[in-house]
C-alpha cells in the first residue's frame, strides 16, 4: 500500500488491480514495473507500480471488470486524477463518525467540503435496487408458477383416479390391500413427476443463461440451486399426488363396480 514516502516531490507511484496485472504482465510480478496513463508519446509521467489490489465493480455489478489504477492523494492534487470520493473504514455505526470525518477532511484540505456521506451498504443497495426488484418479481412469479403446478398436478391425478375407479374396485374386490392401491397410484404419479422434472431441468439449462445478468456470486448452472429446486418441485408434486392416492384407497369395491 501507499505510505509516507509517496509525497508530492517523490517519484510517482500507483497501485493496479488484478486484471491489469494479469493482462499487462502475465505470469510476472508487476511490482516495480512502469506504466503511463494516456498516449505512450504523451507528456504524462511514467508511474511505478508498487502494489496490486483485488478487482472491484465500480460502474455496475453486471459490467465487466475494468482496469483500475490507484494514485496517492498527495501526488494527484495538481492533475486530472483529483479524487472525488473518500472511503473510510470505521468501527461502530459509520454515520456517527460524520463530524469527525469532516474535521479530518478539513485538516487535510480546508477548501474541499465533505458531503453526501453514505454507508457502503447504502451504496450497494442503491446500485442493486433495480436488480433486486427484478429478482423479487421473478421469485414471486416462480412461487405462483409452483402453486399453479401443484394445483394442476392434483387435478390431473384426481382425474386419473376417477377414470380408474372401476379398475381399483376390481383390484380391491380381488383382494388388493389399501397399501397396494396407494403404491399403485403414487407410483404412477411419481413416474409422471420424475419425467416432468427431468424435462424441466433440460429446458432450464438451456434458458438459465438468459438470467446471467441477474445473478451475482452464483453460476447460472449452480448444482446446489438445481438440486434444491428439484427437491422442492418433487416434494410439491408428490404431495399433490398423495391426496388422490389416499382417496383411491377408500374406494368401496361395490360402489366402484357399479360406477358405470
Amino acid at each position: 500500500m501507499f505510505d509516507s514516502r509517496d509525497r508530492e516531490q517523490q517519484p510517482q507511484v500507483v497501485i493496479i488491480n488484478q486484471k491489469a496485472a494479469q493482462d499487462f504482465w502475465p505470469k510476472q510480478d508487476p511490482v516495480g514495473k512502469r506504466l503511463k496513463l494516456g498516449r505512450a508519446d504523451g507528456e504524462s509521467p511514467w508511474l511505478q507500480v508498487v502494489g496490486v489490489t483485488r478487482d472491484i465493480k465500480e460502474v455496475g455489478l453486471n459490467e465487466p471488470t475494468r482496469y483500475e489504477v490507484y494514485c496517492p492523494y498527495l501526488q494527484s492534487r495538481s492533475s486530472w486524477q483529483w479524487p472525488r470520493f473518500v472511503v473510510v473504514r470505521t468501527t461502530g455505526e459509520p454515520l456517527q463518525a460524520q463530524e469527525e470525518l469532516r474535521r479530518m477532511g478539513a485538516s487535510i484540505d480546508p477548501q474541499e467540503p465533505l458531503n453526501h456521506v453514505m454507508t457502503m451498504n447504502e451504496i450497494v443497495d442503491r446500485e442493486t435496487s433495480q436488480t433486486a426488484t427484478q429478482a423479487a418479481l421473478l421469485s414471486g412469479l416462480a412461487a405462483l408458477a409452483l402453486i399453479i403446478a401443484g394445483v394442476g398436478i392434483y387435478g390431473v391425478m384426481a382425474y386419473l383416479v376417477s377414470q380408474r375407479t372401476n379398475e381399483l374396485g376390481i383390484r380391491m374386490a380381488l383382494g388388493a390391500h389399501r397399501r397396494n392401491i396407494l403404491s399403485l397410484v403414487l407410483g404412477h404419479g411419481t413416474r409422471l413427476v420424475l419425467a416432468g422434472v427431468a424435462t424441466g431441468i433440460v429446458i432450464a439449462c438451456m434458458l438459465t443463461r438468459l438470467m446471467g445478468t441477474l445473478l451475482f456470486g452464483v453460476s447460472p448452472f449452480d448444482p446446489l440451486t438445481f438440486a434444491g429446486v428439484t427437491l422442492v418441485l418433487t416434494f410439491v408434486a408428490l404431495a399433490a399426488c398423495y391426496i388422490p392416492a389416499l382417496r383411491a384407497t377408500r374406494v368401496d369395491p361395490i360402489v366402484a363396480l357399479r360406477y358405470e
